[in-house]
């Protein structure tokens, strides 16, 4: 399990600033409709992220950190995960999650993810020229995924995702897929995660580094897994740091793209 249901991204909301906000249906490439909330800035930079839950699946924690994303010009799309088991609509705390969760695939969500970075990129998403994704727990997994996905992503970002593990559906491994990876990588870690170990994060490293991907894995040290809440008070610097990290990414990543 990753966040509770009533968790709050550890970010301050910057008052006053134009953000329209909006729940979606989209659909995928198989036909499945899904679940989505979108967050559009008032002053947009060409930059768009995909935000990828954990095992939940979309609730109010992401649709709040979209719209983090959105009041500091990242226009940005929260998916749910669960359109092919549970429908479509809100989820609440009691929703049944593990069942979902057990029965989707890694090829499922990068359908969905591709669903979303084609919204980014339509004029209803922005227009986006530059598109990321982040996610969390199962979500960091699948994010990392994405680089592998042919979607022309600029960079992908996880929180404290499983690299070593293959699916539950048997599909590979994160490393597995890291021969594939077609942009930069950003990883931010626990150093107390008991899901993620130390050998499994330097076996990731090692395999970036041996395929070439530009990368940065960092691990906090003292940071259980699920740390970047902000009911997580001693964990306040850290996600803080992870939170700068991320719009350096962003920025530096695009301004590579830009320019090259």
């Amino acid at each position: 399990m990753c966040f509770p249901f009533n968790a709050i991204p550890p970010i301050p909301a910057i008052a006053g600033a134009a953000v329209e906000h909006r729940d979606l249906t989209l659909q995928s490439a198989d036909g499945t409709k899904f679940s989505a909330f979108a967050a559009n800035s008032g002053s947009p930079s060409g930059l768009g992220i995909v935000v990828l839950p954990d095992v939940r699946g979309l609730f109010r924690f992401y649709e709040e950190l979209a719209l983090r994303f959105a009041e500091r010009g990242i226009n940005a799309v929260a998916i749910d995960y669960f359109g092919r088991t549970a429908g479509t609509g809100k989820r609440d705390a009691d929703f049944p999650w593990q069942e979902h969760v057990a029965q989707t695939t890694q090829p499922q969500v990068g359908q969905d993810v591709g669903t979303a970075v084609a919204y980014l990129r339509s004029p209803e998403g922005g227009a986006c020229r530059h598109i990321f994704t982040v996610g969390f727990c199962f979500g960091g997994s699948s994010s990392w995924h994405q680089a592998a996905n042919g979607h022309g992503l600029t960079g992908v970002i996880g929180f404290y995702g499983q690299p070593a593990t293959p699916g539950r559906d048997g599909s590979p491994s994160v490393i597995d897929r890291v021969p594939q990876f077609a942009c930069p990588v950003l990883g931010l870690m626990g150093g107390d995660d008991t899901y993620i170990t130390a050998e499994h994060i330097q076996q990731f490293e090692a395999a970036l580094t041996k395929a070439g991907v530009d990368h940065e894995l960092i691990t906090y040290d003292g940071a259980p897994h699920s740390f970047f809440d902000r009911t997580y008070e001693e964990h306040a610097e850290a996600s803080a740091d992870a939170w700068r990290r991320i719009q350096e990414f962003i920025a530096e990543k695009s301004a590579q793209v830009a320019n090259a």
